[in-house]
């Protein structure tokens, strides 16, 4: 595969009529279902959600949500970022948080954040890589799922 494969990612908007492949991918990716306002955030944050495609095959997505600070300043909150396990190791999760990454750059925002689950080391490495740091540990986060614990990770982007 090599050099070439890179060129068979492909990224596409998340609209009503596409919506659903959000959904199902959720669906096969996480131990939480999500509500409508999580979808109606996701569609609202614009090109800040992707569903990525490997050789047209919807295999991953990342949803973010645009979030006011005090002062007015945005920052973004990757609600989820996931790669179905087949299409993981390919760059199909650096290509999706690349694209947000560089969004942040371009619309000169410069905080991101995510929550992760504090026993998800294959998920905190990933950020990890990306310079994004543990900054808080929030202890009964999520509610039917074990461990219930949660990290923080932040990462600042610094403007060109």
């Amino acid at each position: 595969m090599g050099a070439g494969r890179e060129a068979s990612i492909s990224l596409d908007g998340v609209r009503d009529k596409n919506v659903m492949q959000l959904k199902k991918l959720n669906t096969a990716l996480f131990p939480v279902r999500y509500n409508d306002k999580y979808y109606a955030d996701a569609i609202a944050s614009g090109d800040f959600t992707k569903l990525a495609y490997y050789n047209d095959i919807c295999v991953g997505s990342i949803a973010c949500r645009l979030e006011k600070k005090e002062g007015g300043a945005i920052r973004v909150y990757i609600m989820t970022l996931g790669v179905l396990a087949p299409y993981r190791g390919l760059g199909v999760g650096t290509r999706l948080l690349n694209h947000v990454l560089d969004l942040c750059i371009r619309q000169n925002i410069s905080e991101i954040y995510l929550h992760v689950q504090t026993n998800n080391e294959d998920a905190i490495n990933f950020y990890k890589k990306f310079e994004f740091e543990i900054t808080d540990t929030i202890q009964n986060y999520y509610t039917n799922i074990s461990p219930p614990d949660c990290y923080v990770l932040t990462k600042f982007v610094s403007q060109p």
